[in-house]
């Protein structure tokens, strides 16, 4: 009997986001910078249904290209806005070229994936979880990277949102100690 984290039992998708990716380490640009995106969409949804619009998400925005992300025009705004197959949020989908923007003009030394896991000394934190209500909303670490975010240009970057990036980009790892991807059982 696999045993999960209590929110990821839900749905299939829910399962395989869970056993895939979540709180697993990731260090592609790219791939961080979907999970940003999808964390951001998630602000006050729930994350069921982001996934359940993952694909076109990645359809709408190119696979997260951040290239092409970050050429996206008023127009596409507005094309997108029509898009009932993702989540329609004005703020949010300029969020999303924004943030591409950013990460594609880097304003600091090294790469947004080098600045990010130096947050965490290049290794994730680990929480020693028993129950999914001790898992925080935020901490002070993601408060701190919100604020520094903020300051680089990042818009849709709050602190409960960095909390749920760093979690889904494996910087902290908050599986439930009786989980079977708990680092402790594997």
């Amino acid at each position: 009997m696999v045993k999960r984290c209590d929110w990821a039992t839900s749905s299939p998708a829910m399962e395989r986001y869970h056993d895939e990716e979540w709180c697993r380490p990731e260090h592609d640009e790219q791939r961080l910078f979907e999970l940003l995106c999808l964390e951001t969409y998630q602000a006050g949804l729930s994350w069921q249904t982001v996934l359940n619009k993952r694909a076109a998400f990645q359809r709408d925005f190119y696979s997260f290209e951040l290239k092409r992300v970050a050429a996206m025009t008023p127009a596409d705004v507005e094309r997108l806005l029509q898009d009932p197959e993702i989540i329609r949020n004005r703020r949010k989908i300029e969020a999303t070229i924004n943030n591409a923007q950013v990460i594609l003009n880097w304003p600091t030394t090294g790469h947004f994936s080098t600045w990010l896991w130096a947050f965490v000394g290049g290794q994730p934190i680990r929480h020693a979880i028993a129950s999914t209500d001790q898992i925080p909303a935020t901490t002070d670490l993601a408060q701190h990277i919100s604020r520094e975010m903020k300051k680089l240009g990042f818009k849709f970057v709050g602190p409960t949102t960095m909390y749920s990036f760093l979690q889904a980009a494996g910087l902290v790892n908050d599986h439930l100690l009786s989980c079977d991807w708990a680092p402790e059982n594997q």
